[in-house]
């Protein structure tokens, strides 16, 4: 599939033509993700006005400063998962990781990267196991991404590397068998699709585990909810596991991305891109489609 970016405003869809062209000149790799990767996978078009791009942790600082050089404001918005470049009303998102500290980019995101064409650039697509990684997170009151889920599952289920999607969710593998098992829900026709063997090996998980003694005192509510689990982890004693040496964030770390609730609301506001439970572009407590 092309991804023309048709619907887009004529002068938008240049800059980000240009973002991209600006990120090959300076030799910085980079994955589109978002909204034009999503459509790629599932033929849901969602054509918004911030552009995703995926880094190595290693690039972001040589990618904030390429963006910078073609005139856009930049800043590390989250020093552990996000910078933003800012042309006008313009967006692009430099993610290096994802707000719960999970799902850092590694090789293996180019190395299982998806060529296409995007806005008539050759580019390479976030691959689709780190999309169904990065968004079976995102559980917030506000913002829940299990459709999206379910719909990359609906399409590439065929053609997904099952032993690499399990391995990514290691420790949180329940987090992908609650999808999993919705995805049979929701699709009852399809439910087969899920390779049968995928599903005993997680539900024979689930079974060991009732025979295990009852692990530390952890709340991973954190991990799919910035907001709705604080009250476990600051006033009923139970670990944050995003915190090291549990999670890949520090302590200060959380905090600021705790303190911006009070910013976006109660929870992270819907991303214009629908992805990683990023902070809308919009101003705080206006909502924008997914």
């Amino acid at each position: 599939m092309v991804t023309s970016g048709a619907a887009l405003d004529a002068t938008v869809r240049a800059f980000y033509q240009r973002v991209m062209r600006r990120l090959v000149e300076a030799a910085v790799p980079f994955l589109v993700g978002g909204a034009y990767a999503f459509e790629r996978y599932t033929g849901i078009a969602r054509h918004t006005k911030d552009f995703d791009v995926f880094v190595h942790p290693r690039d972001v600082e040589r990618g904030l400063a390429a963006l910078s050089s073609m005139g856009c404001e930049t800043a590390l918005h989250f020093p552990h998962w996000l910078g933003k470049a800012r042309c006008g009303d313009d967006v692009v998102d430099v993610i290096f990781s994802s707000g719960n500290g999970v799902a850092q980019v590694d090789e293996d995101w180019f190395r299982h990267a998806v060529e296409d064409t995007v806005f008539d650039l050759p580019v390479r697509l976030v691959p689709a196991e780190e999309m169904i990684w990065s968004k079976a997170f995102v559980m917030e009151r506000e913002r829940y991404d299990g459709a999206d889920v379910a719909h990359i599952l609906r399409a590439c289920a065929d053609a997904l590397d099952w032993p690499r999607l399990v391995d990514r969710f290691g420790d949180n593998w329940r987090v992908l068998l609650q999808h999993l098992v919705m995805f049979g829900f929701v699709y009852p026709c399809e439910r087969a699709r899920v390779p049968a063997a995928v599903m005993r090996e997680l539900m024979g998980r689930l079974d060991y585990e009732l025979t295990r003694s009852l692990p530390e005192r952890v709340c991973r509510g954190t991990l799919v909810s910035r907001a709705q689990y604080l009250v476990d982890v600051e006033h009923w004693g139970y670990l944050d596991p995003r915190v090291a040496p549990h999670g890949n964030m520090t302590a200060a770390e959380a905090a600021r991305w705790t303190a911006e609730i009070a910013t976006d609301g109660p929870g992270p506001l819907p991303s214009a891109s629908g992805d990683n439970g990023k902070p809308a572009a919009a101003a705080p407590n206006s909502r924008r489609a997914a």
